[in-house]
């Protein structure tokens, strides 16, 4: 199976990986923590603020692969503090809309660069 890397101007990679792979006829997005694309520096604000940033992220991402969130099937949510849940929640909530993906939500003791939320994604063209 073929696997065609994908790169966004609007996200910033902290590694050896891409920002997504495109395996024809789902898109696997790397998961993008609340990097600024134009410092590559982490936003620092509140959870909400941090959760804008990761989707806005996996939008441009989406973007570049020709797609956008209606075209997402699943998504992975990673939280430092299960107590960021309710306004992670209304953040993703406005990106969205229904039907909404399928989504798991876990928390996790620390995330790079001391991000406190980092979400991935799966599309379907």
């Amino acid at each position: 199976m073929p696997r065609t890397p994908i790169t966004a101007a609007g996200a910033v990679a902290v590694g050896p990986y891409s920002h997504a792979i495109d395996a024809d006829p789902f898109v696997y997005l790397s998961g993008q923590t609340p990097l600024d694309p134009a410092t590559g520096t982490l936003v620092d604000g509140s959870i909400r603020q941090q959760s804008r940033q990761c989707l806005a992220n996996l939008a441009a991402v989406l973007h570049a692969a020709g797609l956008d969130q209606s075209h997402a099937v699943k998504c992975n949510v990673y939280l430092t503090d299960m107590d960021d849940f309710a306004e992670m929640n209304a953040e993703y909530a406005e990106f969205f809309t229904a039907p909404y993906p399928a989504r798991t939500t876990v928390a996790v003791a620390a995330l790079p660069l001391g991000a406190r939320v980092e979400i991935e994604m799966i599309a379907r063209r």
